[in-house]
């Protein structure tokens, strides 16, 4: 069988000199000839993807962030699924690398666990069988997508980002098409780096979540809202009868207890592992988590929602390595 002509997208800033996806993805198990790498470079990544789709002569697209570092194994794993025309996208988690800061890993611990994340902790850790899954397990840094379905659907909705490959992939389900989750097919990413930019990316996920909802309703989304009703709990505790605490009480009860079972469950061979971090670290990072992401979905219900192509003047360019 005849590896399906592949393109790489990687988008990056418009000044940005190092790129360690590049040197990454040159290392991918495929013929060469059968391969081609596209760089799209400016300020709004939807826009940029969706350029680099118009320019791409792939049959399928594999979109990489500027700092994934696949598994060079990653293409050969499309293969199975390429004449399965049902099948439009496949993707895999985003794992912390195991040389990361201690910081890294209690970010990459807290994003890989089902109390934080829920089904999309699926992201951020290898877990279970290759299967037909949604949008809540798949991520855009590491994702292979048709390019004719991509253009058919006119690309991603840039009023949108992040969540722009949400509402695709939740709009391409609907339509009867098929996506694969494959806890083989990794990428190593580093978590944010510090306690601040962690905050910013959940508070910018919950965002991104609310206005995903307002353009593209699915029921689907609809667990999202459950952090963002857990702020308004925790805002109206002054005023409620005091067996009201009783949820807060229920809440800290159930986080420990879900660290407890989380430390229990073996590890998944299907990719490396990182080190443990110590649950105490986790705890207060899942609180965190909740509470930004809360936070930043109530800020997407308010947010203007519009089309940017080429913000603050900078347009988007394509280059082909």
């Amino acid at each position: 069988m005849e590896c399906p002509l592949l393109s790489v997208v990687i988008a990056v800033r418009p000044d940005q000199k190092l790129i360690h996806a590049v040197d990454s993805a040159r290392r991918l198990d495929y013929p060469p000839d059968r391969m081609e790498m596209l760089v799209a470079r400016g300020r709004q990544p939807s826009a940029q993807r969706n350029a680099a789709i118009r320019r791409a002569r792939g049959d399928w697209i594999y979109f990489l962030d500027d700092d994934s570092m696949p598994c060079p194994g990653n293409a050969r794993r499309l293969l199975p699924h390429a004449d399965d025309h049902r099948i439009v996208a496949v993707g895999g988690p985003s794992l912390c690398p195991p040389d990361a800061s201690a910081l890294e890993l209690a970010f990459g611990a807290v994003m890989a666990h089902p109390l934080a994340f829920g089904p999309s902790a699926a992201r951020y850790r290898a877990t279970g069988v290759v299967r037909d899954s949604t949008e809540k397990e798949l991520i855009l840094c590491n994702l292979f997508m048709r390019r004719d379905v991509l253009l058919a659907s006119g690309g991603f909705d840039e009023a949108l980002y992040p969540n722009e490959e949400n509402a695709l992939m939740d709009d391409l389900l609907k339509q009867g098409r098929r996506l694969i989750y494959d806890p083989g097919l990794w990428v190593f990413r580093r978590p944010r780096p510090t306690f601040a930019a962690f905050t910013r990316m959940v508070f910018t996920y919950g965002r991104g979540r609310a206005e995903q909802i307002r353009l593209h309703p699915s029921m689907g989304s609809m667990i999202n809202c459950a952090p963002s009703l857990f702020c308004l709990y925790l805002a109206s505790l002054p005023w409620l009868p005091r067996w009201a605490w009783i949820g807060l009480a229920l809440y800290m009860l159930g986080l420990i207890s879900a660290l407890g079972l989380e430390r229990a469950r073996p590890a998944d061979p299907a990719a490396p592992v990182p080190p443990r971090v110590a649950w105490w670290k986790t705890a207060g990072l899942i609180v965190i988590t909740h509470l930004g992401y809360g936070l930043g979905f109530w800020r997407g219900l308010f947010t203007r929602l519009r089309r940017v192509e080429h913000p603050e003047g900078v347009p988007v360019t394509v280059e082909e390595l």
